[in-house]
């Protein structure tokens, strides 16, 4: 199989403190089995940053108030734990950017394991899902967005994705349920 499924930013600190975050907990929870047993590489994205803030630009306002709302986003802490049933055969890459690509090695373990489409999925659809799914692009991957797999603290910007900007980009866009592992990305 050649298409690997990413899951970003659905941990326990962003699920327990965004109420539209846990909306798509049900929709993947149902998809990952079958997408594991259809031999799909299953990848968990999820962000945080180093406790003492070095990682954390001084002059970008954004990851400040991230950085600054404590233990949800410091690496290693409950907050950043996978909010989903990870299994044995799965990856798991810790990021410090919008984009899954950015600063970690995913690229390279899809391309060790001849990844050539994802279908994409998470929190927030106008910030780490429009981010790797750009990414993903630039670096010649086939791309799928799962739209119910993603939500967006805006449901109009979320939909503005889904039915324009993504189409637009030659992304696929499909529900959890509607996905074919391997056909459609």
């Amino acid at each position: 199989m050649s298409t690997a499924l990413i899951i970003g930013d659905i941990q326990r600190g962003i699920t327990d403190g965004y109420p539209f975050a846990r909306q798509v907990v049900p929709p993947l929870t149902e998809l990952l089995p079958r997408a594991r047993a259809a031999g799909v590489l299953v990848v968990f994205v999820h962000f945080g940053f180093r406790a003492n803030g070095a990682d954390v630009p001084p002059d970008n306002a954004m990851f400040r108030t991230f950085f600054e709302a404590g233990d949800a986003f410091h690496e290693g802490s409950d907050g950043t734990q996978i909010a989903l049933p990870v299994s044995g055969e799965d990856v798991v890459v810790l990021k410090r950017r919008a984009s899954a690509f950015a600063g970690t090695d995913l690229d390279l373990v899809l391309r060790a394991r001849g990844v050539r489409t994802l279908a994409v999925a998470g929190v927030a659809t106008s910030a780490m899902v429009a981010a790797t799914c750009y990414d993903a692009a630039d670096r010649g991957y086939g791309v799928t967005v799962l739209r119910d797999g993603c939500a967006d603290g805006d449901p109009a910007m979320h939909d503005f994705f889904m039915d324009a900007v993504f189409p637009s980009r030659g992304f696929g866009v499909v529900p959890c349920a509607g996905w074919t592992p391997g056909r459609d990305a």
